[in-house]
């Protein structure tokens, strides 16, 4: 039995004057399914915006397969919709139970209202002022009020940013639920750990468009002390392509294109790949990482780096010993290069 197309992005884009926020792309979300798409902070409110039909882009978004675009058609669609935004805006005089009861109204809904004040732990504050509420509780309200209409598809703009620990299992606890009970759901998010930990299904959405990232739970019976020690390629440890390295985040392992990788570096004994900003820890050795990158243009220009060459905007000369590789990211990274590996560098670029 196929499953309902929930949302459906067509060449959707940004551009404002000389700024891009994204490029063009497609994406679709069936019933029952949960992703989540990792960008710039920025960039991820624009797009949630233009999700919610608080701003226009180019291309074509429709919900529930009825053929209709935003942001012209969002007001129809909107009870059938959850949405839990970065800074929500609340009714700080309010009790959660009567901040959910307006709600209730607002959508002709029968929620049980009890019931999800426990979902959320708040049932021992329903009598109590919102502004008496810390962060993490007034976030988890949030998360109540987008389940209020019982929507066929959640909207969630950074869910998890600067909450506690019970609260983000509370988050996952609901999204499976939801899940469950045939609801999709969509996750805008600036952490990738975020994003991999409540689904496998992530999308990366940068300067070069959205792409699918490849997330893995890792094999039951894979041996945890031979992936400390970074033997990837025998039979026990974790099946990856050559084109694929592999970067653990909590219990899940993201495979990354090495084309995407800034650089690598190890920092007491562990390894981490630099990619679009974020550091992800790798448990394959800086020297088996060397081997395996170089046939896509990496060098290793220290005995704690490994970097992209095609990353590298110019040779930086300190000292008559000292130098080091400025990059084309987001940080100007700045890598040390050895002494002894100038000569092999030249070779390398034929300079």
């Amino acid at each position: 039995m196929s499953q309902n197309l929930i949302l459906q992005i067509e060449e959707v884009s940004k551009v404002e004057g000389d700024k891009v926020w994204f490029h063009p792309f497609n994406f679709r979300l069936n019933q029952s399914q949960v992703a989540a798409i990792q960008c710039d902070h920025v960039v991820g409110k624009v797009l949630f915006q233009i999700l919610t039909g608080q701003e226009a882009g180019t291309g074509r978004i429709a919900y529930f397969d009825e053929g209709q675009s935003l942001p012209s058609g969002w007001k129809q669609y909107a009870h059938r919709i959850g949405l839990v935004f970065h800074e929500e805006e609340v009714y700080e005089r309010l009790t959660p139970n009567e901040y959910l009861k307006f709600y209730q109204r607002l959508y002709d809904k029968k929620a049980d209202i009890d019931e999800l004040l426990h979902k959320v732990n708040l049932s021992g504050k329903k009598s109590q002022r919102i502004k008496k509420l810390n962060f993490s509780e007034r976030k988890r309200l949030s998360f109540a009020k987008a389940l209020i209409n019982k929507p066929e598809l959640m909207i969630l703009e950074e869910p998890d940013q600067n909450i506690d620990l019970e609260s983000k299992v509370i988050l996952r606890r609901l999204i499976n639920e939801h899940k469950a009970e045939g609801g999709a759901a969509l996750i805008i998010t600036s952490n990738m750990e975020s994003a991999v930990i409540i689904t496998n299904e992530v999308y990366r959405l940068n300067e070069d468009g959205l792409k699918k990232m490849d997330v893995q739970e890792p094999d039951e019976e894979e041996d945890d002390d031979e992936v400390e020690n970074g033997r990837q390629d025998t039979e026990a440890s974790i099946q990856v392509h050559l084109e694929r390295i592999p970067a653990k985040v909590k219990e899940k392992i993201i495979l990354f294109d090495p084309t995407e990788i800034e650089y690598v570096e190890s920092v007491d004994g562990t390894v981490q790949l630099h990619v679009k900003g974020g550091a992800f820890p790798c448990t394959i050795t800086l020297q088996q990482l060397s081997e395996r990158l170089e046939p896509f243009g990496f060098f290793r220009c220290h005995r704690s780096y490994i970097v992209n060459l095609q990353k590298v905007r110019e040779v930086m000369t300190w000292t008559r010993n000292s130098y080091s590789l400025i990059l084309d990211d987001h940080h100007k990274s700045n890598i040390p290069l050895s002494k002894g590996r100038l000569q092999d560098l030249k070779d390398v670029l034929r300079m």
